[in-house]
């Protein structure tokens, strides 16, 4: 069977658009002589949608493309992933995740989400129902409740062949894989045990650090359990904070790879399917980017994708000669183009030369434009006005933050006159533990680095700068990122001879606090017991991730890259007394009681 995956890069709600785009798969589909075009998870409105589902008219404007997409398909078949309405009105959610199998000009009948994920980042169980059990009834294909119902078929007849069509996390509950399993039921098995010749998965699968190999893992292991081909469309593109690298594949039924798609970007890739047993040639077969790279291919389409889809056509960004900013600057250069990004140095009293010096080498070595404000006469003039308030007062964190929030408010200015999408350039390791200051340097429109550890921002930028793979060293024919901002040792430069080491441990030793407690949810024991970290080190890092919710809160969105970002995958409560070091379990003391949450 001739397949065509349309890896296509939807933007959320553009019920048009992505209906446009499915449409000019289908026709380049067809001139290939392919049988069958098989979408993404939910491509017609994009993944994930949140609470658009819940307006009515976005449901059946949904419903309306994906008719008019049904009645393009003779001569073809094609797959649509799309919302749809429950069939009982008066029971459970309103919506089915489904997919749409259409042929002949119209829709022959919808395949219906089983499992719904309501973890990390995904909360589909706040829309969907799951498929009806068998024996129910799904909605008619056409959606008019004086129809008779249709029976549930998770099934398509395509050329004699009889297709087991799955969506996303159907795949995602492998007995054999997942010593936890989530769910009872195991979709794949069932369609297995039902005939199925074929395996299909339509997805909307987010992009993490190290995720693809273990998909693979996933796919070669049902297509040996089962004996089947499998084939896997998944969707690309960032929408928000998550970003989808596609990489769709199909798998013959031993698990060898006969073809796949290009990663974090759009392709149309065509496969022969070999059915019932017999062999074939293995197909395209693109590289997929591994450990590094990947993040760095993962941020500049998160990147790219927020400007086109808010509208952003430029970047505005403050260049402190340092690190992250210098990272942020070559990201966005790969992202829209040097003419396309404007870097400022806003260098204080406490500010050296050199990292001056440092942001305008940067700037050159990137070819964008460069301004130079200093910040020393504005900060004068709100240190007089506060004089007869703070008279008494010693100097503290107060007059540091004061100097990042002129810079924020410079920073907006030149977003709001240019038009120009301001990001933020603080890392993971920095956001955690709340190293960075409300309305100064957390004010913009999307944080790239906020799920990048320090120690991963080191090692992008020496990808950059190093690697042959690197698409920058290739485009300018030189490192890009100034050694000295990689190796002189990190500073906010706030105060005299500051250095982020007088109140944080070595980057090495936090970022491996930060990854045991927040992406692993260990506790200050385990971590003490398994690392050998100082208890106290420990104990006060946890204390200030929690302490620092309340910024997070605050914080502009950013892109997911690690199995768990700050965001709307990690909830926590801002207002809350847990005692992380587990000092509490003694008598019930509780060491911090009167500590006030700071807001600074």
């Amino acid at each position: 069977m001739r397949i065509a995956l349309a890896q296509i890069n939807p933007t959320v709600g553009d019920v048009a658009g992505n209906a446009r785009k499915i449409a000019d798969c289908i026709d380049q589909a067809r001139s290939r002589r392919a049988d069958l075009v098989i979408c993404p998870e939910l491509a017609i409105i994009g993944y994930p949608p949140k609470d658009l589902l819940l307006k009515p008219v976005v449901i059946e404007q949904c419903r309306a493309a994906v008719e008019r997409l049904a009645a393009h398909c003779v001569g073809i078949a094609a797959i649509i992933g799309t919302p749809i309405r429950a069939a009982n009105p008066h029971l459970g959610r309103e919506l089915y995740n489904a997919a749409a199998f259409c042929a002949a000009g119209r829709i022959e009948h919808f395949h219906i989400k089983s499992l719904l994920p309501s973890y990390d980042v995904f909360d589909e169980q706040r829309y969907f129902e799951p498929a009806p059990l068998p024996g129910q009834t799904p909605p008619p294909p056409d959606h008019d409740p004086g129809a008779p119902p249709a029976e549930r078929n998770d099934y398509a007849s395509l050329n004699g062949y009889r297709l087991g069509v799955s969506i996303c996390e159907d795949l995602w509950n492998d007995p054999d894989l997942f010593p936890r399993r989530l769910y009872a039921a195991d979709p794949m098995s069932r369609l297995a045990a039902g005939g199925a010749e074929l395996l299909i998965n339509c997805s909307a699968s987010p992009f993490t650090r190290d995720k693809h190999p273990f998909r693979m893992k996933i796919l070669t292991h049902a297509a040996r359990r089962y004996g089947l081909p499998v084939v896997y469309c998944n969707q690309v593109g960032g929408n928000d904070e998550l970003v989808f690298d596609g990489a769709s594949v199909v798998v013959d039924s031993g698990g060898a790879v006969l073809a796949q798609a290009r990663a974090f970007e759009e392709d149309l890739l065509i496969v022969e399917v070999p059915m019932r047993g017999r062999t074939a040639t293995a197909g395209r077969i693109e590289p997929i980017p591994e450990g590094i790279a990947s993040v760095y291919h993962a941020l500049v389409l998160g990147l790219r994708d927020y400007c086109r889809k808010c509208g952003f056509e430029s970047i505005v960004l403050g260049l402190s000669g340092g690190i992250d900013s210098a990272l942020c600057a070559a990201l966005a250069v790969a992202a829209l183009g040097p003419e396309n990004v404007r870097g400022v140095a806003m260098p204080s009293r406490h500010s050296s030369q050199g990292s001056v010096d440092d942001a305008r080498e940067l700037a050159l070595r990137l070819g964008i434009a460069f301004d130079c404000l200093p910040i020393e006469p504005a900060h004068r003039a709100i240190e007089t006005m506060l004089e007869p308030i703070f008279k008494d007062l010693a100097p503290d964190v107060t007059e540091e933050n004061i100097q990042a929030r002129l810079r924020g408010n410079l920073l907006m200015a030149m977003s709001n006159k240019l038009r120009s999408l301001l990001v933020t350039t603080g890392n993971k390791s920095e956001v955690a533990v709340g190293y960075c200051t409300l309305y100064g340097d957390m004010a913009g429109g999307l944080a790239v680095l906020s799920d990048v550890p320090k120690t991963a921002v080191w090692e992008m930028a020496r990808w950059i700068n190093t690697s042959p793979a690197s698409p920058l060293l290739e485009r300018f024919g030189r490192p890009v990122i100034p050694e000295n901002s990689i190796t002189k040792p990190p500073s906010a430069e706030l105060r005299p001879d500051q250095k982020d080491e007088d109140s944080l441990p070595p980057y090495p030793v936090l970022d491996q606090i930060i990854e045991r407690y927040v992406e692993r949810d260990q506790s200050a024991t385990r971590i003490i017991e398994e690392t050998g970290i100082d208890a106290d080190i420990v104990r006060r890092i946890i204390r200030l991730i929690d302490l620092s919710e309340y910024k997070r809160k605050q914080a502009a969105p950013g892109l997911k890259v690690t199995g768990r970002a700050f965001g709307f995958g990690r909830r926590m409560p801002i207002a809350q007394r847990h005692d992380a070091s587990d000092a509490s379990l003694a008598g019930f003391p509780h060491p911090n009681v009167n500590e006030p949450i700071p807001h600074e």
